[in-house]
Formats: C-alpha cells, sequence, structure tokens
C-alpha cells in the first residue's frame, strides 16, 4: 500500500501528514504532526527570514523526515506558502532545506494555495454556495464558489502573525489592538470588487488553524460530546461571545482556555478580529467550520488528479466508501444492504413517513452497520457506531452521524439507551427514538437478507395489509438462511410498526 507525506510550511506553522492511498482515488490520513516554527516572524522588518526562525525550520523538518523514513515513504510534497514566497532570502533558504533535510520545499504562487485550499473544502463539504476565508500566519485567502464552482478568490499579503506585529506597538490595550486590526481588515476588503457580487445564501466557511482553535472553544463551551470539528456551525452570536471574552485577555489567561493552543494563544484574537471585520462586512448569520483545506486540497489532487478540474459530485458517498475500504468491509454486501434498504424505506414509508432526507441517515448506517468487525466480531453494532461517530464523514452534518451512529448501535437487537439521549442531548430528542429504532429494524431485515453475502435476495415487495406487512422476496438463488435470519425480527418490527411481519 503506498503512503506519501505532504508537509505544509506556514508562516506560523508546519505539518506533516502521512497519507495512505487505498486505491480508486481514495486516501486516509495514518499519522500527522504539527509544530510552531513561526517562520514569518519579525519578517515585516526587512523582508528577510531570521537565522533563529530558519534553524528551528530545519530543526523541524529533519524531524518530519525521520518520521517520514519511519513509515517507509518515499515520495514526500513538501510545499512553503506565504512566508517563503515573500522572503528575499528564499533561494539560499529552499537550498539549505534540501541539503540538511533532503526535502525540495515548492514555494506555491497565491494562486495555487487558494486553489488548493478551494479543493480541500468543496471535495470535502456538501455545500452548493461559500466564501472560504483562511487566515493563515502571512496572509489570507478568499475564495468564492457557486454551484460548486470556483469564480473568484483573493490572496491578502498579511494573516494572523503579520496583523499580530503589525498592531503590536503602541501601548495599545488588546481591545484596542482587536479594533485597529478590524478597521484595517475592513478597509481592504472593500478593496475586492468581486464581494459585491456574494449571493446572499453563500455560507461563511473557516478554514485554517484558527478557524478549528474557535470551533474547539465553542464545543467547550456548548459542553458537546462530539468532538469532530469538520462541518460544525457556529452562529455569531456564539462567535461574538468568544471574541469578545478572547480579545481582552491577557497572554497568559487565553493559555488557559480549554480549546485555544498554547502556542497560538498569542495570535488568535487577530485572526477572529479578521473574521469578525468580514462577518460584519457581508452580514454572515453564521460561520461554517471546515476542518480541511490546503493539505487536503495536494491529497486530492495526487490521489484523483480529476478533481484538478472537476470537483466531487457526491462527497458523502465517496466518504463512506473511503471508511468501507479502510475497515475492509465487503464492498458486494454494502451495496447489497443499501440496496434493499432503500427499496424497505421506500415501501414502508406508509408505515414510517420519514421524509425522503432521512434516507441520508440510513444510507451512513448501511454503509458501515459492520465496520466494527474490523475491531471485534462480538458486539460489532457497537464498535461500528463508534467508527461512524468518529470516522469524520463528509458531506452530511453532525445530527445526522449522529443518528446514523445511533441506529447502527440498535439495529441488531433495537436496544436503545437513554443514556446516549441525554449524552447527545444538542443533537437528538426524544421524538428522534422513533427514527433510530425505526431505521434500526429497517437495516436489521436489510442485513439478514444477505446474511450469506451472495446477493441472492434482487428485490423485496412489500404489502401492507390490515394488521400484517408481507415482504415478498424476488430471488436468484437458494435464501432459506437469509429468510430465516429476517424472520428473527419479527417480534421487534410488531413492537415498533405495531404490525406483523411475514416474509416470503
Amino acid at each position: 500500500m503506498e503512503k506519501i507525506g505532504i508537509i505544509d510550511l506556514g508562516s506560523n506553522t508546519a505539518r506533516l501528514v502521512i497519507v495512505e492511498m487505498l486505491g480508486d482515488g481514495h486516501f486516509i490520513v495514518v499519522d500527522q504532526i504539527k509544530e510552531s516554527v513561526r517562520l514569518g516572524k519579525d519578517m515585516e522588518r526587512d523582508g528577510f527570514l531570521k537565522v533563529q526562525r530558519i534553524q528551528e525550520t530545519i530543526k523541524t523538518l529533519k524531524m518530519f523526515r525521520r518520521l517520514c523514513d519511519a513509515h517507509g515513504i518515499d515520495r514526500i510534497i513538501a510545499v512553503a506558502t506565504a512566508a517563503v514566497r515573500r522572503a528575499k532570502n528564499q533561494r539560499s533558504f529552499l537550498d539549505e532545506v534540501a541539503t540538511t533535510c533532503g526535502i525540495k520545499l515548492k514555494v506555491l504562487s497565491a494562486e495555487e494555495e487558494a486553489l488548493y485550499v478551494y479543493r480541500g473544502v468543496i471535495n470535502t463539504m456538501d455545500i452548493p454556495k461559500g466564501v472560504i476565508i483562511e487566515i493563515g500566519g502571512g496572509s489570507t485567502k478568499i475564495v468564492y464558489y457557486n454551484r460548486r464552482n470556483l469564480l473568484h478568490y483573493e490572496t491578502l499579503p498579511f494573516g494572523a502573525v503579520t496583523l499580530t506585529e503589525l498592531f503590536a506597538g503602541d501601548g495599545l490595550k488588546p481591545e484596542q489592538q482587536a479594533q485597529k486590526i478590524e478597521e484595517f481588515f475592513f478597509e481592504q476588503l472593500k478593496k475586492i470588487s468581486w464581494l459585491d457580487e456574494i449571493d446572499p445564501d453563500a455560507q461563511l466557511i473557516g478554514v485554517g488553524g484558527s478557524c478549528r482553535s474557535l470551533a474547539r472553544i465553542s464545543k467547550v463551551m456548548n459542553k458537546s460530546p462530539y468532538t469532530i470539528v469538520h462541518n460544525y456551525h457556529i452562529p455569531t452570536e456564539d462567535f461574538d461571545v468568544i471574541y469578545n471574552t478572547l480579545k481582552g485577555l491577557d497572554l497568559d489567561k487565553k493559555k488557559r482556555i480549554k480549546g485555544v493552543s498554547s502556542t497560538r494563544a498569542d495570535i488568535l484574537p487577530s485572526a477572529l478580529a479578521a473574521i469578525n471585520a468580514f462577518i460584519k462586512y457581508k452580514n454572515f448569520n453564521e460561520i461554517v467550520i471546515s476542518g480541511h483545506g490546503l493539505r487536503e486540497g495536494i491529497m486530492f489532487n495526487y490521489a484523483m488528479p480529476i478533481t484538478a478540474e472537476k470537483p466531487i459530485s457526491d462527497v458523502l458517498t465517496y466518504s463512506l466508501k473511503t471508511l468501507t475500504k479502510y475497515y475492509h468491509c465487503n464492498e458486494k454486501h454494502v451495496e447489497q444492504v443499501l440496496n434493499i434498504s432503500v427499496q424497505l424505506f421506500k415501501q414502508l414509508r406508509v408505515l414510517h413517513k420519514f421524509p425522503r432526507q432521512y434516507l441520508r441517515i440510513l444510507k451512513i448506517a448501511a454503509y458501515l452497520h459492520d465496520a466494527g468487525t474490523s475491531i471485534k466480531y462480538y458486539d460489532y453494532q457497537k464498535h461500528s457506531s463508534y467508527i461512524i461517530l468518529n470516522a469524520g464523514i463528509y458531506g452530511i452534518t453532525h445530527r445526522e452521524i449522529v443518528l446514523a451512529s445511533q441506529v447502527v448501535a440498535v439495529h441488531k437487537n433495537d436496544d436503545f439507551s437513554i443514556s446516549e439521549l441525554v449524552r447527545f442531548k444538542d443533537y437528538i430528542n426524544e421524538t428522534d427514538v422513533e427514527v433510530i429504532r425505526k431505521l434500526g429494524i429497517i437495516l436489521r431485515i436489510a442485513e439478514s437478507l444477505d446474511r450469506s453475502m451472495s446477493s441472492c435476495v434482487t428485490g423485496i415487495n412489500c404489502d401492507v395489509l390490515g394488521d400484517s406487512v408481507i415482504m415478498k422476496t424476488e430471488l436468484a438463488g437458494e435464501a432459506t438462511l437469509e429468510i430465516k435470519d429476517a424472520m428473527n425480527a419479527a417480534t421487534d418490527f410488531r413492537r415498533i410498526f405495531k404490525k406483523n411481519l411475514d416474509i416470503l
């Protein structure tokens, strides 16, 4: 199995991700490490990378190289962004890195960087209209797309580090510094003419370390039990509370806030000030956090070169297929269970009365219902439920992920625990218990009807007659095992749907 290393050398942070290629354009991150190198620190004075910062960066890159060697990686894709792009001593720095670390850095142009950020977002989020803002250490990218087509982008030559340094003097208090940054950023936005073309329905998408920190703070503030930050929505009211709290604190107090990295605490208020200016400029009512950006854009470019021309059309299905490959699920069985589940959902609609969008929840459950067997067969549904919650599925809301995890957890024995309702009270409520149990029994029957994993049941027709549901199977072989196993669900089916079950 091919593995590659991707190094992203930014103005503030150096990151390495180890990526395993799964085939057919699918990949998954199997290791990562980051270090705060502050390569762009103090550059504003004369445009040169400073010796101390270069030494710290080379020390970090040597460490990255050793980790790549430990993973047996031959191919390293290494890129550098704003700080190196602007450095007057760029060539000598690149030569020193190549000589001492054995790593050839490619300096991305502002256009290349913006495009990679866009691809990292568009291929992992199901948001048709969006404005991406990525505040790095030394630059800020703003990208606008509509109907999943890239329309405009702009790179501003300042980021969280440079903004912090720019407004650090003059004896200003933290709140005054934040206000100055807001005013400065607001004025810069006025110079971008295409911002007036943004569709009012476009969503603001935040990318980068500062935005991920913002999401973690919000989750701590709201006591969220779900730790994934990708596709996390933060209303502007919550953003205001976080920003107004942070901007007035001294550095020691900022470092003690849960969710704030000690290496980012000093520059986070500057990033949030810029975001606040953008929210006010375009009157956004929320910010959606993307956990993916430049590095994922590079991954997609390597694994699926076609995404350089056209983004993935079905983000959810792509993500689910990646996970079935990684967890060694029987792909033929997965497709069969999904097919029968969809048929049952549609033909039993008169009983469950769920809208079509609930098929997305059932789809996740069908794809990953037995992923937990890669951990242990016994109680595999519990392991599968955990995988769904923590795997970071793309193109789906956090509520739908929680619901899908619960559907899988109960599908073997209709055993829903009220403790889960309490635990995930921000995502599900008492009325959702019926959804979970009904989708769970549909999944259970669908799984049973491919018990031998031979796809012998090619179709199913359901008749609701009085107090009974008669399921007539269409067969392409012997299905005694399948029907017998499915009939074991009859008692739970009667309790959930208030109908007797007969499968022929």
